[in-house]
């Protein structure tokens, strides 16, 4: 845990815990609501019924969530999915990182609260002897994950998907 003074305001800047797990829920689904449009009653009473769980299940284990906090209430979030697969020379350790998920409230943002949870967040993986870590930058997330170090990937592979449900 680390506190540090952002604006004249002390914020806690914090790994995310099992007491978290309403407010990390309704982070993920403001995030998706901006990122993806508004997210249909049906999908939005699934991940409502169903992500408690999933954090229940990985939180502290192969994700990771570090937390803004001012005073009690969180106000942004970065998550990294951990995943170990086998080696390669790419990922040398077979540990890997997705980051999702990384979100301010709109009142707190351009603070620097973001940039601080991904140094955080870098740090840990780094001790961690995770690899390599991947994400998908929006338009708005760009600069701040070209500033911790992030850089555009140029590849001979295409980016591939098939959605199953």
């Amino acid at each position: 845990m680390l506190r540090q003074e952002y604006g004249g305001k002390i914020m806690i800047f914090d790994k995310a815990t099992k007491k978290d797990i309403g407010v990390l829920t309704e982070l993920r689904i403001a995030y998706l609501n901006e990122d993806l449009g508004v997210v249909s009653d049906e999908n939005l009473k699934l991940m409502q019924a169903t992500l408690p769980s999933y954090y229940e299940k990985h939180l502290n284990k192969d994700l990771m969530v570090y937390v803004a906090r001012d005073e009690m209430d969180i106000v942004s979030c970065a998550f990294l999915l951990i995943v170990e697969k086998p080696m390669s020379p790419s990922f040398i350790t077979g540990k890997t990182g997705t980051v999702l998920n990384v979100y301010t409230k709109p009142e707190c943002r351009k603070k620097g609260y973001a940039k601080k949870l991904m140094t955080m967040m870098l740090e840990d993986a780094k001790t961690e002897g995770v690899s390599i870590i991947e994400l998908k930058a929006t338009k708005d997330g760009y600069s701040l994950y070209k500033s911790v170090g992030f850089e555009d990937v140029v590849a001979k592979y295409h980016n591939m998907k098939i959605m199953l449900q």
